[in-house]
């Protein structure tokens, strides 16, 4: 790999160097942006809100300003806190990120009008890219190829698929696909809505709809002196919700015709609009190989890495240079080297629509390898709360095929130790050795047609052997005692007495599995046949009858036990042998399934009320997202505890529902996987969203 380009000197006439910078923002791109300053001697600056005081990115960083509060609205989007921060702190300049303010040219020229620099475009430019509509009309000036716009008004059925788009936003809110021409009228209503609520401004375009379209994109990297680079292609077609999963570099299976024709496009458009600074001309490549313009993100992308890991180039510290006003070092970009890949590491329950995971992260590591990378904004002892986006870390491979670079990164996850929340890691791991991403065959609805296949519960096998683990682990703690020293299993005796008998249950699936072994002189012997090897505290061997020898890494926090091994994770809680009759939840019980806010309730409803199967009772804000509870099954609601502003606990009993189909039926259960809809991000950072069709055509925030 070539050596990074970071700031140096130039013969051009510069703005004063930057000595100090503010990062307007959190997590893992403040951590990110703050390695770069400290790799060019650069002072930094953090803000936090009170839910931040002890995040990752505050320990980091040189100085910390708190922005009182919590929710994003009062903290990291108050661009007034934010410039009285960075003057308070002694900073002369302004990194804004990836979401929350990146893209708000007010914001920008509040920078700029307290003095400070501002390490982003120009504010003009990011207005102008900041409206689908006058976006595509610059686009069209410059020659960039386009997706006809459709008039609602005159849609003809050979108009059909549309899709309507909100033209101040994107993360999928105020986006409809509409199918059936009858459906349009209501369809638009609905979109322009719901882009108002979430953007003050109502305006919806229609444009043909393309099926199994891929999302690839060109980063861009633009001086103030004339020089443009187009830093090669990136596919981003693994999203769930309209925001990517895996992002890798360069776009696979594009011929050197259409890289070049891309390349120039998003040139093109970066000169349209007087660029400066790093950003991302982003495209919907249609499956006949034509490309469209989607829009352009005026700030720096979560996939970043995988550019720079290719290039051999730090985009942060390009994006400082250019602020300082030096010229890009050289009028051409370096040469690529070899492929990269990137996984976003989320703190989510894909199997359950995507739940995302709040709660204590008790461990996170990943093994430390050449062509490894790991961004990150948490560290084990952490907590994922409920106000931000839930991505622990992304993970890259870079290698010198795409083959490579996509068997290192999901060998990698594998073996990584995530202990804590439910996170999406199984997935990656699954979607990386799919088939279709290995033979490159992507697009926007890989999820869709996949999600199932890729997230089945664990073997019973494997779970017998890993709730056998920590059975043995646990006996092992018991009989070793406190201290250290070998483990001595006594207590043993020549007559025989029954097997000991642990039970556990599997996470998050919920399967109850039995560990029996007998304690002999030379140790336990399990009841199933396998060998003991060795059994400590925290590490089991076993050896199967097949002759196969198993490792597992066993680690006890409380009730909860995680065992890890080569090919696999499994999280185990420890039961007790006797159930308590005050567990028991009442047949019919809507818990809430995270920590969160009950925002709103169903107009009208009350005890008494009827409800239908699938009807939405009660809105959830957590992690910057809404999440719909809903009826599980046509009845009476026979309870309702919520009420608006009410702050619930993960397994807070919401209401009871009890199914009136059959008489003197008991209250229905609620299945966990269709009680609960992630509807709406709530705030303008990292956009999360849902909508009735599936496949994106769409800038998948960030």
């Amino acid at each position: 790999m070539t050596t990074p380009i970071s700031a140096t000197t130039s013969t051009a006439s510069f703005a004063p160097p930057i000595s100090a910078l503010l990062v307007a923002n959190r997590g893992e791109i403040a951590c990110r942006i703050f390695r770069t300053c400290r790799a060019l001697g650069i002072a930094t600056v953090a803000v936090y809100s009170d839910a931040d005081a002890g995040a990752l990115h505050v320990r980091e960083a040189d100085t910390a300003v708190r922005l009182p509060g919590a929710a994003p609205a009062d903290t990291y989007l108050r661009g007034d806190l934010v410039v009285r921060a960075a003057l308070a702190a002694g900073a002369d300049a302004v990194h804004p990120g990836y979401g929350f303010l990146s893209e708000n040219p007010g914001f920008a020229r509040a920078v700029q009008d307290a003095g400070l620099v501002w390490v982003g475009p120009p504010p003009e430019a990011i207005e102008l890219m900041a409206s689908k509509t006058r976006a595509k009309e610059l686009m069209a000036g410059a020659g960039v190829p386009l997706l006809a716009p459709v008039d609602p008004e005159r849609a003809t059925e050979s108009d059909l698929p549309l899709l309507l788009k909100a033209a101040a936003g994107g993360g999928g809110r105020g986006m409809r696909v509409v199918r059936e021409l009858g459906y349009l009228p209501a369809e638009l209503k609905d979109a322009s809505a719901e882009a108002e609520a979430a953007f003050g401004d109502g305006e919806v375009f229609a444009e043909p709809y393309v099926e199994r379209g891929r999302h690839v994109e060109v980063q861009i990297m633009a001086d103030g002196h004339g020089g443009v680079w187009a830093l090669g292609t990136r596919d981003c077609s693994l999203q769930r919700r309209h925001q990517k999963v895996v992002e890798e570099a360069p776009a696979p299976g594009l011929d050197d015709a259409l890289r070049t024709r891309l390349h120039d496009a998003a040139t093109a458009a970066a000169r349209a609009v007087g660029y400066r600074g790093a950003g991302t001309v982003e495209f919907l490549l249609a499956p006949d190989g034509r490309p469209y313009f989607l829009e352009m993100n005026t700030r720096l992308q979560v996939e970043h890495p995988v550019t720079e890991a290719v290039f051999g180039v730090d985009l942060v510290a390009l994006q400082l240079r250019v602020a300082e006003g030096e010229p890009l070092p050289t009028a051409t970009p370096p040469q690529p080297h070899g492929h990269a890949v990137e996984a976003r590491l989320y703190a989510e329950d894909p199997a359950r629509d995507w739940q995302p995971q709040t709660g204590a992260l008790l461990a996170l590591e990943v093994p430390d390898e050449p062509g490894l990378r790991l961004d990150t904004g948490y560290v084990g002892g952490d907590t994922i709360g409920v106000h931000y986006d839930p991505m622990l870390a992304k993970v890259i491979a870079h290698a010198p095929t795409r083959d490579r670079a996509v068997r290192l990164l999901a060998r990698a996850l594998e073996r990584a130790r995530v202990h804590g929340p439910v996170t999406n890691r199984d997935l990656l791991v699954r979607s990386l050795r799919h088939p279709d991403f290995r033979a490159a065959r992507l697009d926007t609805g890989f999820y869709d047609r996949h999600l199932v296949a890729l997230t089945p519960p664990p073997g019973p096998e494997e779970l017998r052997l890993a709730a056998l683990a920590a059975a043995l682990a646990d006996e092992a703690a018991r009989r070793q005692g406190p201290g250290p020293g070998p483990v001595r299993f006594g207590a043993w005796r020549n007559n025989p007495s029954g097997p000991q008998v642990k039970r556990y249950r599997a996470e998050p699936d919920g399967s109850e599995h039995e560990a029996a072994y007998r304690t002999t002189r030379n140790g336990p012997v399990p009841e199933t046949g396998e060998r003991v090897v060795a059994a400590r505290p925290d590490h089991v061997t076993l050896e199967t009858d097949d002759g196969v020898t198993r490792r597992f890494a066993v680690t006890v926090h409380g009730d909860t036990v995680y065992v890890d091994t080569a090919t696999g994770s499994y999280t185990l809680t420890a039961l007790p042998r006797f159930t308590d009759p005050a567990d028991r939840t009442e047949p019919g019980s809507l818990t809430a399934p995270m920590p969160g806010t009950v925002v709103r309730i169903a107009d009208g409803l009350a005890t008494g009320a009827a409800v239908e199967a699938g009807q939405p009772l009660i809105w959830l804000e957590a992690m910057k997202m809404e999440h719909r509870i809903l009826a599980p099954a046509s009845g009476t609601l026979t309870a309702l505890h919520a009420a608006p502003g009410l702050q619930v606990e993960v397994g807070t009993l919401l209401a009871v529902v009890r199914d009136t189909d059959v008489p003197n039926a008991p209250d229905v259960a609620a299945a966990p996987d269709a009680a609960v809809q992630v509807t709406q991000d709530v705030t303008q950072d990292v956009t999360q969203d849902v909508t009735q069709d599936t496949a994106v055509q769409e800038e998948a925030t960030p």
